[in-house]
């Protein structure tokens, strides 16, 4: 007498239905995806995202300089928030380029600067008052931004194209058993009556 094996049984069981199988396979690669699929999406992502904030990064810095400069002006208008939480106000500052030239332009300032004090202010070609340009925290900030958004994203869809599968895979073996129920009904009613 030969034993049976472990998972022989289950393949040819006559309770087994279509839709269960693809159920089944569907949880693994799922499960696959999930573990595999999505970090290595973030993962992809983050690094694409790094390059690009790099390279911004660098051509913020060839195109803007910082320079000294005095504000001129009151702090009168409303404040705003800039990085690291600290109000900025808008106001207008004086500075000399390197041709010995005097130039002005509205830049954001500190909330406690004085008119008279001087301040640095990041300026472009042209002269006018820009952000600063990112630094590395910024770009890794933005790295991982988009790393981890990609990989959430791709767990949504896995998860999503899941839940659709189920769906169907319900709906088919609602039908089977309607099948089945319809093919045994009337025997059971003969006996019950």
């Amino acid at each position: 007498m030969r034993t049976p094996k472990p998972g022989r049984r289950r393949r040819h069981s006559p309770l087994r239905r279509r839709s269960d199988v693809v159920e089944a396979w569907t949880v693994l690669v799922v499960a696959a995806l999930l573990l595999l699929g999505a970090p290595l999406a973030g993962v992809a992502a983050a690094r694409w995202a790094h390059g690009e904030a790099r390279s911004l990064a660098v051509q913020q810095r060839a195109e803007r300089h910082r320079v000294r400069a005095e504000v001129t002006a009151r702090n009168d208008s409303l404040p705003s928030v800039q990085a690291g939480g600290r109000h900025a106000y808008r106001t207008t500052v004086r500075w000399t380029d390197p041709g010995g030239a005097t130039r002005t332009a509205t830049a954001r300032v500190p909330a406690d600067t004085r008119q008279g004090e001087t301040v640095d202010v990041w300026v472009d070609e042209r002269g006018r008052s820009v952000a600063p340009p990112l630094d590395g925290a910024a770009v890794w900030q933005h790295t991982l931004t988009m790393g981890i958004c990609a990989a959430g994203g791709t767990a949504l869809v896995v998860l999503f194209g899941h839940f659709l599968v189920r769906r169907v895979a319900l709906r088919r073996r609602m039908a089977e058993w309607d099948r089945a129920w319809a093919r045994t009904e009337p025997e059971w009613t003969r006996r019950n009556a």
